[in-house]
């Protein structure tokens, strides 16, 4: 009799530890297929970045010249790409008087101003749902060092401007 308890009472032990191995491969499974989703519809959503990374760079030129040409046609085209632009999930990255984020901003030349403002947007830069697609180039302030070198710097080429090299 105490035989077959034991028998009975190792049996229930192996269906309990399988019962739990069933429920971790479950639950594995299912993380599993909530990931794939997850990875597919990342994958979707920024297939398209590229081509709209080329976008810009055309964006940009129409902007070049619609600041140089002042047509009204061409201002009216400008405002129609940059609707289409966030109809697709894109935004305009604001930086003009921030604190400096290098995440979401590239530095192309320290200027007079104060430290770590961002003095002048050079190109702009675009999001798509917290993620860069393109970061803001900008000049940033260097703050009371930087003036004196900017300053000093200005001078030395205006000797050598001169015929005065130093």
């Amino acid at each position: 009799m105490t035989k077959k308890i034991n028998k009975i009472s190792q049996l229930e032990e192996k269906i309990a530890d399988l019962e739990n191995k069933w429920k971790r491969a479950l639950a594995d499974y299912d993380n599993l297929q909530k990931r794939v989703e997850k990875e597919k519809s990342e994958f979707i959503k920024y297939a398209g970045v590229r081509i709209l990374e080329k976008f810009l760079e055309i964006y940009d030129d129409l902007r070049v010249c619609e600041s140089h040409l002042k047509d009204k046609g061409l201002s009216l085209i400008c405002a129609r790409f940059e609707e289409v632009l966030k109809s697709e999930g894109l935004r305009r990255i604001s930086a003009l008087g921030e604190t400096f984020d290098p995440q979401k901003m590239e530095a192309i030349e320290v200027v007079e101003g104060p430290e770590n403002k961002v003095m002048e947007v050079v190109r702009d830069g675009w999001e798509m749902e917290e993620k860069v697609i393109r970061p803001v180039r900008v000049k940033v302030g260097g703050g009371k060092k930087a003036k004196e070198k900017i300053q000093k710097a200005k001078k030395m080429e205006e000797e050598k401007l001169r015929g005065n090299y130093v």
